[in-house]
């Protein structure tokens, strides 16, 4: 059976952070359903990795680097980006990082690089295509990877919650700002997936007893947060916007 509205086929999809974990599988799936995929990290060893078995795939790629906190960098890749594929119209916010103090230990250097990354990262990579869309004229799919914790909060995890939930409320006001330019804009709200961050919690006994808690009793898988992805990024999705979308087996609902 096809289903043409997911196809991806003619749009250029631009996933920061994917040099591994969420961002790297969601670049290999939007490849899949046929975009034209251009990587963006710090660490580019691992993406010409990426765009090696997106090729041999059968896909197109290209790997650009990108410092999500330095606006010049995502402008430079940005002008790569189009020099290869033309206008980028799916843009994956994906890139984040954490640093896990209580509250009272938290310092200025601690939560700028928290918000630098995970809110102000999202905001200029974000306005960044936004404002090359309207110049092109073009329709647009804007992703922003939230988290389960912009939702709802964890013990020493201030920062991070704060950042996150900064996302979900730009989310919805962006939405606003330029559904008359055709571009949508939606967050997902991933619960736990083991990655770089959180292997060493998640392989702890604190981790473990963790995930017996869970409504799912189990971690994500990544390849589980593709399809709402493509979802949001496709013609299948073009009602949708200012959503936000947890992916996280109902942690959501249960406040642990």
């Amino acid at each position: 059976m096809s289903l043409p509205q997911f196809s991806l086929e003619g749009r250029n999809a631009l996933v920061t952070g994917a040099s591994s974990g969420i961002g790297r599988c969601l670049a290999l799936g939007l490849a899949k359903a046929g975009a034209n995929i251009i990587v963006a990290a710090r660490r580019q060893e691992r993406l010409a990795e990426l765009v090696q078995e997106i090729e041999a795939q059968g896909g197109k790629a290209l790997a650009v680097s990108m410092d999500v906190t330095n606006k010049d960098s995502i402008q430079s890749a940005y002008d790569q980006a189009e020099s290869t594929f033309g206008t980028v119209d799916v843009i994956v916010n994906n890139a984040g990082v954490a640093d896990a103090k209580n509250f009272l230990k938290i310092d200025d250097e601690s939560l700028d690089f928290v918000m630098d990354t995970n809110f102000k990262g999202v905001w200029h990579v974000a306005q960044e295509g936004a404002k090359r869309l309207v110049a092109a004229e073009k329709p647009g799919s804007i992703i922003n990877i939230a988290s389960v914790l912009g939702i709802t909060a964890k013990y020493g995890q201030s920062a991070y919650c704060a950042s996150k939930g900064a996302v979900v409320q730009l989310s919805r006001s962006m939405a606003l700002d330029l559904m008359a330019n055709n571009i949508r804009v939606n967050a997902i709200a991933p619960g736990w997936f083991k990655t770089e961050i959180n292997t060493a919690y998640f392989d702890s006994p604190a981790g473990q007893e963790y995930v017996t808690r869970m409504p799912a009793k189990r971690l994500g898988k990544l390849e589980e947060l593709v399809g709402p992805v493509i979802l949001l990024a496709s013609d299948a999705g073009s009602f949708i916007t200012g959503t936000v979308l947890p992916v996280d087996g109902a942690i959501h609902c249960t406040g642990i």
